[in-house]
């Protein structure tokens, strides 16, 4: 890298050692000290790249559990795992039909300029996906990134909670042999227009276009079942 690297540089090495591996640990980046020594730089430049890199939603933090490439677990994920064995897709669905028309409706209130550019640059993400599971991961980032721009430390962890559930269920792997490549465009269509009624501080649009797309995805899911399984989800929204 030479004796002085530039901040593009700088973010360029950061962001191989992350896809290498070279710079994870169990599923978080290494200490900002360790990264600063591998980098060969101080850890007040080592902190101001990480700032670049959270704004643009390459990485996470979560004061007191680390940095993550990826939105960091439930704390205490392990409690959902009898949880997780219990419950189907329609259960899931039925609480994030709840959870998160509020969480968007909130995030169109309190988001800042900034978090919304972030917001937007991983609403893209889903839009360019090049296959399934490219999405699942674009799409987990960008549901994250609403619930944290609600600014409700409770309802982020009710939030954490229903993420941990579905991680650990069986039928997670359902989505990556269920979306075909019409109903990925579909969905990313309804992500942009999520993201403009956010952007746009229109928080009952935001609500209700979170609930529309929540719909699309349980029909998505439970396509194959019987049509009074997936109607009766669908019904949820009317009640």
């Amino acid at each position: 890298m030479g004796t002085c690297p530039t901040d593009t540089e700088l973010t360029a090495a950061l962001r191989a050692g992350i896809e290498s591996g070279a710079f994870l640990k169990n599923g978080k980046l290494l200490p900002e000290r360790a990264l600063a020594e591998a980098l060969a730089v101080t850890r007040a430049r080592m902190r101001r790249i990480l700032d670049r890199l959270e704004e643009d939603g390459t990485v996470f933090r979560r004061h007191g559990q680390g940095t993550f490439v990826s939105p960091p677990p439930a704390v205490g994920a392990s409690p959902f795992r009898a949880v997780a064995a219990k419950v189907m897709p329609r259960d899931v669905m039925e609480v994030r039909l709840e959870i998160e028309p509020a969480l968007a409706a909130l995030a169109a209130q309190r988001a800042s300029v900034k978090e919304l550019r972030t917001l937007e640059q991983l609403m893209r993400a889903t839009l360019d996906a090049a296959d399934t599971q490219a999405y699942g991961v674009a799409d987990d980032v960008f549901h994250y990134k609403i619930a944290e721009l609600a600014h409700n430390p409770l309802f982020l962890t009710v939030y954490d909670s229903i993420r941990a559930v579905r991680k650990q269920a069986e039928w997670t792997q359902q989505r990556e042999t269920q979306y075909s490549p019409s109903t990925l465009t579909r969905l990313g269509e309804q992500h942009e227009q999520l993201f403009s009624s956010i952007a746009s501080r229109d928080s009952q649009a935001a609500a209700e276009i979170m609930q529309s797309h929540l719909l699309s995805v349980s029909n998505a899911m439970l396509r194959e079942r019987t049509y009074g399984q997936t109607q009766t989800l669908s019904d949820l929204a009317e009640e």
